[in-house]
């Protein structure tokens, strides 16, 4: 089977900020409190005239752009997203149409935080597969649109964003380049603990679920926090040993950038130094699928991510849902 490698790395954030003092004018918070709990400085958030198909394709754009290949060259594409633009179409048909991706196709993924991980690992066995040359991976989340900005446990934790990656055959000349393996889970036991109850076939739009503010995320955080912080170790310590690598191989930890605590407690237990695990948490807060190609790319900008190194990617999301994978990285 040919082996699959990422090609090319494509982002977009919208250009408005949400600072945390400008929160401090909306709810009941101040910048101390929410640097302590989360690390989180600012996100960006989306204007109201842009939607989740609007990032995916920009940061799809840029993605094809660093390739240099135009988008009919594209096979499938995979929207990895919890925001889209409407139940149906598809994001993903949204985002062919707007890149002009002839002869495409694809579909939207559902992962909540582990969204993009989990469309890495399916885009990359679609081409280990040898039925794909061309995968586009897009992680994109306007979770602004369903934030309760009265909830102060969860407005300052979002904001928007999307990333892009391209993933194509590994060539005999790249060696060991590319995908190496991936280990996931779910729990739905967890799923009471982060959703948005009403929208669904469960409970549908009414005035009284709009009126409850069911339309919004809902998350006991003491509850995910607990679930996160242990899960996050434990999948990135069972893909390490399955694979029979120490910390000391990682060049790079990226994982879901949620909370700077849990991404340092996970670290620290299994032995990363802090200089080798990928923070921007500051800047972006939880952009939900788009953490990880922001990660990435901010990895590559302050030079600590350079081809040949072992990537590891570690998420966890509303559903439960976890994911870790290793990639050694290819450009």
């Amino acid at each position: 089977m040919p082996k699959a490698k990422i090609t090319a790395l494509g982002c977009y954030t919208p250009p408005r900020v949400l600072t945390n003092q400008d929160l401090e004018k909306m709810v009941e918070t101040s910048d101390q409190w929410i640097m302590d709990r989360t690390g989180i400085r600012e996100r960006h958030i989306a204007d109201p005239e842009i939607a989740t198909s609007d990032m995916a394709i920009a940061a799809a754009k840029c993605a094809l752009a660093q390739r240099g290949i135009p988008a009919t060259d594209v096979d499938a594409i995979l929207v990895c997203t919890v925001t889209p633009d409407h139940m149906f179409p598809s994001t993903a048909c949204l985002v062919q149409h707007g890149i002009g991706a002839r002869g495409a196709w694809g579909f939207d993924l559902i992962a909540a935080c582990s969204g993009f991980l989990y469309g890495l690992t399916t885009g990359a066995h679609l081409v280990m597969g040898g039925t794909h040359k061309k995968v586009l991976v897009i992680g994109s989340d306007t979770m602004s649109r369903i934030i309760d900005y009265t909830d102060r446990a969860t407005c300052v934790l979002f904001g928007d964003g999307a990333g892009a990656m391209l993933i194509e055959p590994a060539e005999e000349a790249d060696g060991n380049l590319g995908f190496v393996d991936f280990l996931g889970e779910v729990d739905g036991a967890g799923g009471q603990f982060l959703r948005q109850p009403a929208g669904g076939s469960r409970l549908p739009a009414s005035h009284s679920t709009v009126d409850a503010r069911q339309h919004f995320v809902h998350q006991d955080g003491g509850q995910v926090f607990k679930y996160a912080s242990r899960k996050m170790y434990e999948v990135c310590r069972d893909i390490l040993a399955r694979n029979q690598f120490t910390v000391a191989d990682v060049g790079i930890m990226i994982p879901h950038q949620a909370n700077k605590r849990i991404i340092m407690a996970a670290g620290e237990r299994l032995g990363i130094p802090e200089d080798r695990v990928m923070l921007n948490i500051e800047r972006y807060g939880n952009t939900t699928a788009g953490t990880l190609p922001l990660a990435t790319r901010d990895a590559i900008a302050e030079g600590r991510l350079k081809k040949g190194d072992l990537v590891m990617y570690a998420a966890v999301g509303a559903g439960y849902t976890v994911g870790a994978s290793l990639w050694r990285w290819a450009f």
